[in-house]
C-alpha cells in the first residue's frame, strides 16, 4: 500500500522561530516554491571554529538541495559536517510612520542538516545540470557538457530537506495604534522585484551563432 508523502515539514527546536511564530510555516510546496524562485543562497558551516558564510548557487531537485564549488576549496571538505542553507525573496520595503516599525516584506528558507559531498557520478551530472537550468531553464541544451576533467573539479554539496522552516512577511505597516492618527508622517510601501533583462552577447561571440529561442 502505497503511503501519502507528507505535505509539511516536521517542526523542530531548530526550526521554530523564537519570535513571531506566526510568519512561520512549514509547508513542503511553499518551501519548494521559494527555494525554485531565488537566485542565490547562502551556505553557512563552521570552519577552524570558526563561522563561514558564503553566498553560492543553488538548485532544488525533490528532496535535495545541491551547491557547487571548487575540489580545492571549502566546499569539499563538507561532509558530514553541520551546515545551514538560506534563501532570502525581497518583496517590499515597508516604511512606517515610526523608525521601529520599519521593515521589509520577504519570503525566506532556512535549512539545516548534515552536507553530503556528492560521489556518485550519475547524481554529479545531474547535479550540476540542475545548477546550469536553474540559471536559464533549458540552458543546459544550449551549452556544452562539462568534461572529465571539468566535472573533477567542481564539488557537489548535496542537503536533504528536513529540518526546514518558511518565514514570510506581507507588505502591511504595524505602527503602534498610538502613531496612526494625527501623525504628520507618511507610511506604506514599495514593491521590490528582480527582473531579467535582455540577453546581451559576449563580445567574442560569432555573429553566426544564434540566440537561443529559449532567451528571446
Amino acid at each position: 500500500m502505497m503511503t501519502q508523502a507528507t505535505p509539511s515539514y516536521v517542526p523542530t527546536e531548530l526550526t521554530v522561530p523564537r519570535r513571531y511564530r506566526d510568519r512561520a510555516a512549514y509547508d513542503k510546496q511553499a518551501v519548494h516554491a521559494v527555494l525554485d524562485e531565488a537566485l542565490h543562497c547562502t551556505i553557512a558551516f563552521l570552519r577552524d571554529g570558526r563561522p563561514m558564510n558564503l553566498p553560492t548557487l543553488h538548485a532544488r531537485v525533490g528532496e535535495t538541495v545541491y551547491v557547487h564549488g571548487s575540489t580545492g576549496g571549502r566546499f569539499a571538505l563538507l561532509d558530514g559536517e553541520p551546515i545551514s542553507i538560506s534563501v532570502t525573496l525581497l518583496d517590499a520595503l515597508v516604511l512606517a510612520r515610526s523608525w521601529m516599525h520599519h521593515s521589509l516584506g520577504y519570503r525566506s528558507v532556512v535549512a539545516i542538516g548534515e552536507a553530503r559531498v556528492v560521489q556518485d557520478e550519475d547524481e554529479r551530472y545531474a547535479a550540476m545540470a540542475a545548477l546550469v537550468d536553474k540559471l536559464y531553464l533549458g540552458r543546459t541544451a544550449d551549452s556544452r557538457p562539462p568534461t572529465a576533467k571539468e566535472l573533477a573539479a567542481t564539488a557537489i554539496v548535496a542537503l536533504d530537506l528536513e529540518a526546514v522552516s518558511l518565514k514570510h512577511r506581507g507588505d502591511h505597516v504595524a505602527d503602534d495604534e498610538a502613531d496612526l492618527e494625527g501623525s504628520p508622517y507618511w507610511a506604506g510601501s514599495i514593491a521590490v522585484r528582480t527582473v531579467r533583462g535582455e540577453a546581451v552577447p559576449a563580445p567574442d561571440l560569432d555573429p553566426a551563432v544564434p540566440l537561443p529561442a529559449g532567451l528571446r
